[in-house]
């Protein structure tokens, strides 16, 4: 039996699924971070011909950026983790008011998805029996611990991931020659975003080349039109 539960981990082990509440956030907050602040320190570099005006706006745009997306992804998540607390209490009442309603609803789940109509009921019967709540929620509502939501761990991931890829710009402005910098901010950010795009797809299991052309593209636009903005309006900063 410890054997069988051991080859089991192994193959779940070899899914990414589970990592796909906290991976979303995380990517998410990293890419944001890296583009928000990167396309700052363009916009107001395109405008400026002094490092001091960058540097602030661009400290100010990550601080601000880390808490925003820590406080949003708090509030979203924590919305979704309401509705489905309060689908839960529902589905608790109705399968006290109604159980035999409950348990031929399950039993249609199940033939829907290819059981014969017998079998699906027994399926039903059992899985009730052993946990009739849990059974409901999860092929009802579908709802279970991969797909729950978890508002700390994604605020977490989000304002973090936000924070690192937010300081890669702000040390390439900090460091970076004054003289075109626009040019070498826009290079770095690229170079930042194809590693996280990369280390995304890897950690999810999915496409490299996929991810970076995509994390790629979106970036240069996003950068691109916000240094077209800061030289459209040439606003000497200094």
């Amino acid at each position: 039996m410890d054997e069988n539960s051991e080859e089991l981990d192994d193959y779940l082990d070899n899914h990414y699924i589970h990592r796909s509440n906290w991976l979303r956030a995380a990517v998410l907050g990293a890419n944001d971070g890296i583009l928000s602040t990167a396309s700052i320190a363009l916009g107001v570099a395109a405008a400026s011909d002094m490092r001091e005006p960058v540097i602030l706006a661009t400290l100010a745009g990550l601080v601000a950026g880390a808490l925003s997306m820590a406080a949003g992804e708090y509030v979203s998540v924590s919305s979704q983790t309401d509705v489905e607390k309060a689908d839960i209490e529902r589905e608790k009442i109705e399968l006290e008011e109604m159980p035999e309603i409950e348990l031929q609803r399950l039993a249609e789940i199940y033939e829907k998805r290819g059981l014969k109509k017998e079998t699906a009921l027994i399926v039903a019967k059992e899985l009730t029996e052993h946990n009739v709540l849990a059974a409901h929620v999860r092929d009802e509502l579908g709802i279970n611990e991969i797909s729950q939501a978890k508002p700390i761990q994604a605020a977490l991931a989000s304002g973090a991931s936000f924070t690192v890829g937010g300081i890669l710009p702000f040390l390439a402005v900090l460091f970076l020659p004054l003289k075109s910098m626009e040019y070498s901010l826009y290079g770095s950010a690229l170079f930042f975003l194809i590693i996280l795009g990369g280390l995304s797809a890897k950690t999810g299991g999915s496409s490299i080349g996929k991810a970076i052309i995509r994390i790629t593209f979106w970036g240069t636009v996003a950068m691109g039109l916000t240094a077209l903005v800061g030289y459209l309006f040439n606003v000497n900063v200094g």
